[in-house]
């Protein structure tokens, strides 16, 4: 079995989201994510619309995700390649190169992100809805 893992906060869920879950899940048969709790999306000064348990649930809830472990530091990587028996890693292109370190343990790739949409688009939109009426 092929196993592949990601990362991501999954707030405000997407097409975007749903496009990198689903080639994630192409390139093998097991899709592992590893999802941002609350308590680190603080300490990176970031704060999702959904709890950690609602952002886990929906993501438990996609077709393409196998299964869903929480990302509490930046540092946990290798452990969970590691602990996983993971064959593949995956993230958004945005992240180019930021991840090399793990071609020691898995192969790495960064998939193109979908075009013209993102979580912070979406605020900022929502945003300005609410300002301009």
């Amino acid at each position: 079995m092929k196993k592949v893992l990601t990362y991501g906060t999954f707030d405000l869920l997407h097409i975007g989201h749903i496009n990198i879950l689903q080639r994630a899940k192409d390139l093998g048969d097991h899709l592992t994510v590893g999802l941002s709790t609350d308590e680190f999306n603080a300490g990176k000064n970031k704060k999702a619309y959904h709890s950690y348990e609602n952002r886990k649930f929906i993501l438990e809830s996609i077709r393409f995700v196998d299964q869903v472990i929480p990302e509490t530091t930046w540092d946990q990587k290798i452990k969970d390649v590691v602990d996983n028996n993971i064959d593949v890693f995956v993230m958004g292109d945005d992240w180019e190169g930021k991840f090399d370190f793990l071609k020691e343990y898995c192969e790495v790739i960064y998939l193109p992100r979908t075009i013209g949409i993102s979580t912070t688009k979406i605020k900022d939109d929502l945003n300005s809805k609410v300002k301009n009426g």
